[in-house]
C-alpha cells in the first residue's frame, strides 16, 4: 500500500531556513593619509608595492587613491576586474615545500587597458599552477583609463615586478633563475616587451640609492597569450632583440581572432629571425578572442575558459609541456634546460634575418 498522496495533503512541512550571507567578502582598503595600501584578491596572498613611497614612477597626487573592484554578479566574493590602479603591486602566492619547484610565474591580465581583468586571467591560475608548484603572482600594473601610458608605466610595472619577485626569492622560496612573466591580450603587451626591454629598463634604475639595484628585470621566460601588438608591431621601430631574450610560449586563436594571430607571429617571426631559442607559437584553428560577442548574446571569457572543448581551451595544458620540456618543473635549484640552451646559443655566431648563414664578426647584441 502506497501512503504518500494521502500524506502530502495532510502533512505541514516546515520552512528552510534563509541562506546566510556570504563570508570573507573582498573589498578594497580604505582611503587613509598614507599612500593606498592594495589588498589581497584571494586567501593567504601576500601584497607588496612594486615601489616605495615618494618613488618617481608614482603619480604622487593620486597616490591615496583607492582601488576599484568590479565584481561578479553571480558569484560572490569573485572579483572580475580592477580600475583605478595608482600604487601598483604584486600578490604573491606560494606553494608548499613538497610541491614546489622554485618557478614563479608572473600574471599581467588584460582588459584593453581599460579594466584589469584579474578574474579569469590571473586568480583562476592560482590553483592551476599551485598544482604543478609553480608559485603564482598576480600584477596589478596601471591603466591608461586612469591616465597612464601602457608603453612605458605598464611595461615599468612588469619590469619592477620581476626585479621585486628576484629580490625577495630567498623568502618566497623562489629559483631566482625561474622567473617569468605571462600576459594575456593588453597584458601581452607588457610580458613582450619585458622580454626585450629589460636591459635599458636596468641600466635606468641603477643608482646605488635604489635597493633594486644590481637585480636583473630579465625574465627567464615569457608567455603571450592571444596578445596585443608588440614591439615587433608592423607599425612600430622594433627594439633590438638581446641575445640573451627568454624563450617564449604563444598562444592564440587563428581566423576567428586574426588580429591578435599577426602580432603574435611578428613577435615568433622576430625572435626565430635570429635564432632565439626555445620559441614555440600555438595558433588554433577555432577560438575567438575574450570579450567577442557569442551567437547566444554571452561574451567570449578567457584566461583557463574550457570553451567548449575545441582544442584552444587547453592552451595551458601545451604551456604545461612547454614549460616542462624546459625544465622549469625540476626541483629548485637543478639548471634548466632553456639556461643551458641560452648559454650555448650565445657561444654561436651572431645570425643576421634574411641571411642563410651566421656572421662570426657581426656585433653582439644586434640583430
Amino acid at each position: 500500500m502506497i501512503l504518500w498522496p494521502a500524506l502530502a495533503a495532510t502533512a505541514v512541512f516546515a520552512q528552510l531556513p534563509p541562506l546566510p550571507a556570504p563570508l570573507a567578502m573582498p573589498k578594497p582598503g580604505p582611503v587613509t593619509d598614507g599612500p593606498y595600501a592594495p589588498q589581497s584578491i584571494l586567501p593567504g596572498g601576500v601584497v607588496v608595492p612594486l615601489y616605495p613611497p615618494g618613488s618617481a614612477f608614482l603619480n604622487a597626487d593620486r597616490i591615496r587613491e583607492a582601488e576599484q573592484y568590479n565584481m561578479s554578479q553571480a558569484v560572490p566574493g569573485r572579483i572580475g576586474s580592477i580600475v583605478n590602479i595608482h600604487n601598483p603591486s604584486i600578490e604573491v602566492h606560494t606553494v608548499d615545500r613538497g610541491l614546489n619547484t622554485g618557478a614563479a610565474v608572473i600574471l599581467a591580465a588584460g582588459g584593453g587597458h581599460n579594466t584589469l581583468n584579474v578574474g579569469t586571467e590571473s586568480a583562476d591560475f592560482v590553483p592551476f599552477f599551485y598544482n604543478y608548484g609553480v608559485t603564482t603572482i598576480i600584477l596589478r600594473n596601471r591603466l591608461r583609463r586612469d591616465g597612464y601610458n601602457p608603453q612605458t608605466d605598464a611595461v615599468n610595472d612588469a619590469l619592477q615586478a620581476i626585479r621585486l619577485v628576484r629580490a625577495y626569492a630567498k623568502e618566497w622560496n623562489i629559483d631566482p633563475k625561474k622567473i617569468g612573466i605571462m600576459g594575456f591580450s593588453a597584458g601581452a603587451e607588457l610580458s613582450a616587451p619585458a622580454a626585450v626591454l629589460f636591459e635599458e629598463f636596468d641600466k635606468k634604475n641603477s643608482d646605488s640609492a635604489d635597493p633594486l639595484a644590481g637585480i636583473t628585470s630579465r625574465p627567464d621566460f615569457t608567455g603571450i597569450i592571444y596578445p596585443g601588438p608588440t614591439p615587433f608591431a608592423r607599425n612600430r621601430t622594433p627594439p633590438p632583440i638581446p641575445r640573451h631574450a627568454p624563450p617564449a610560449f604563444l598562444a592564440c586563436a587563428g581566423s576567428g581572432d586574426r588580429g591578435h594571430a599577426v602580432w603574435a607571429i611578428e613577435y615568433y617571426s622576430a625572435m626565430l629571425s635570429i635564432g632565439i631559442p626555445n620559441i614555440e607559437m600555438h595558433l588554433y584553428g577555432n577560438g575567438r578572442h575574450p570579450g567577442d560577442a557569442l551567437p547566444n548574446g554571452n561574451r567570449m571569457t578567457g584566461g583557463l575558459t574550457d570553451r567548449n572543448g575545441i582544442p584552444f581551451g587547453t592552451w595551458q595544458f601545451r604551456f604545461i609541456d612547454w614549460f616542462r620540456d624546459l625544465g622549469y618543473l625540476q626541483a629548485p635549484g637543478v639548471e634548466t634546460k632553456a639556461a643551458r640552451d641560452t648559454a650555448t646559443f650565445l657561444k654561436q655566431p651572431v645570425r643576421v634575418p634574411g641571411q642563410g648563414r651566421p656572421q662570426a664578426n657581426a656585433a653582439p647584441g644586434n640583430p
